[in-house]
């Protein structure tokens, strides 16, 4: 979807840059602010991601209002990092369980990372990516698009983004908090063994998340070189 986004925004309206940036501006607003502020309120971790994933639209929509080869780069990178550090999110939902199912609700997720350290260790990496903490992809990602907007003159933008981000760095935090820091009790969930397609799905995840936030260059220098071929 946000490929065909670009292509139609960057080929089709090239030239008319001020004729749609305005819009994307308030759609991009709006999907950072009520994706993070309505996640903020979830004690449901599945529907907290589900509405981050709102916000992290808007984040990926800067880089495009940037409308640069850098916008374009940033946010196709942006792309990729979500992509694996939210695959390996779920696999790790999926495999925390009580008598009835997956356990998503919060209090189910007290004192997980005592209980299960690896498998703590490995969702709290995948939270700091998603929150856009240094040494993570979703730093990169951040700081690539943000970097393209001020260059374009969309200062405002990434002030609402920064805002927008620090919301949403919250409730991530919150579960790490609740997982490390919370006695489990009688209610904490257990974990299950991964089947082979899950481990393999966290294994990407955890790679991409911690590879990318180390090493972007050469991941960067692929989706310029993709940007191109878009405009």
């Amino acid at each position: 979807a946000f490929g065909a986004l670009m292509r139609v925004l960057y080929v089709a309206f090239g030239g008319m840059r001020w004729d749609w940036v305005p819009m994307m501006w308030i759609i991009a607003i709006l999907t950072m602010l009520v994706g993070s502020i309505i996640a903020i309120s979830q004690s449901d971790i599945k529907r907290m991601l589900a509405y981050s994933s709102i916000a992290q639209a808007g984040f990926i929509l800067v880089g495009v209002i940037a409308a640069s080869p850098a916008g374009l780069a940033g946010s196709m990178f942006y792309l990729i990092a979500y992509g694996f550090t939210t695959i390996g999110a779920f696999a790790i939902i999926s495999l925390v369980r009580d008598e009835s199912g997956e356990a998503t609700n919060l209090s189910k997720w007290a004192g997980l990372g005592r209980r299960s350290p690896l498998v703590g260790a490995v969702f709290a990496l995948f939270m700091l990516g998603l929150a856009g903490i240094p040494l993570t992809s979703g730093f990169i990602g951040k700081f690539s698009v943000f970097a393209a907007a001020i260059a374009s003159g969309d200062t405002w933008l990434v002030i609402v983004g920064v805002v927008a981000s620090a919301i949403a760095a919250f409730f991530y935090v919150r579960v790490i908090v609740v997982m490390f820091f919370t006695e489990p009790g009688p209610q904490t969930a257990s974990v299950v063994v991964p089947s082979a397609f899950t481990t393999i799905a966290l294994a990407a995840g955890a790679t991409v998340t911690l590879v990318l936030g180390i090493l972007p260059q050469p991941v960067l220098g692929l989706v310029s070189n993709a940007g191109l071929f878009i405009r």
